[in-house]
This record gives C-alpha cells, structure tokens and sequence, in this order.
C-alpha cells in the first residue's frame, strides 16, 4: 500500500500509527496530525448512473430501474438528489418498456404499425436495447 498524502498539510512526512476500528490510522510528522484513509467501498460505473438517471427521467419507477440495470434503488434515489434530477410530471398514463436484442428491434422497427400513434425513445442497454414506449392521447 502507498503511504497517503496529509489531508491537513499535503506532505509525504506519513507514518503508520496503529489501527482505530479495523481501518488504518497515519500521523503527518510535519504538522502532527493523526488520520485515517476512507474506505474506498463499491464504485459504480458512470454508465449505469447515466443510464439509471436516463430512466428515472423517461418516468421509471426506482424499483423498475432497480429490476433493469441491477443497481439498488436506494443507489439511484442517492443519484436523483446528489445530481438535483426532477421528477417528471405524473401524467395519466405510463410507458411501457420492452428488452430487446438487436435482431428483435430491427424486426420490431420494421413493422409500420408498431410505429404509429405513439411516441418512442431507444436506448442501448449493455449488449441490448431498450425501447420506452408512450401512447399517444385520442381526443
């Protein structure tokens, strides 16, 4: 492991100095101050931030988002305060949403009637895709 910089004073002067609940503690010879690392824990992919954020802005639910990309709810809740996100107006309907395989969407866009009356956004969704759909309102 490489001894850390202080965070009080940045000098290389770091020395071990015991350990204070299972985690390493440092003293700064320089300005003689006494720390210990933070715990470096789970990083998650920006891609899958992005994407959950993507999701929860198409209208989809936490646990929803949670089923799809395999990330904890509480994770994305996390995201949407830590980045401001708004949430989306609650409107009468919802979307639907379909996985599909490269294959499936090509087949799915060919269709003409899979395309009218209703309004769509496409995502890439690791090696597949995912398509939100929206009814259109009838007057």
């Amino acid at each position: 492991m490489q001894t850390p910089l202080c965070p009080k004073c940045a000098s290389l002067q770091v020395i071990k100095s015991g350990i204070v609940k299972n985690r390493q503690r440092f003293y700064c010879k320089k300005c003689s101050y006494y720390f210990t690392v933070n715990k470096l824990g789970k990083n998650i992919d920006d891609y899958y931030v992005i994407k959950a954020l993507q999701l929860y802005l198409e209208g989809v639910s936490y646990r929803e988002i949670e089923r799809l990309l395999g990330v904890s709810h509480v994770s994305v809740m996390n995201w949407v305060k830590k980045y401001h996100i708004r949430a989306p107006e609650r409107y009468d309907y919802r979307p639907t949403y379909q996985i599909l395989s490269h294959g499936e969407l090509l087949q799915f866009l060919a269709s003409m009637d899979n395309l009218r009356g209703s309004g769509m956004v496409i995502t890439e969704l690791g090696d597949k895709f995912m398509l939100i759909k929206w009814e259109r309102f009838r007057d």
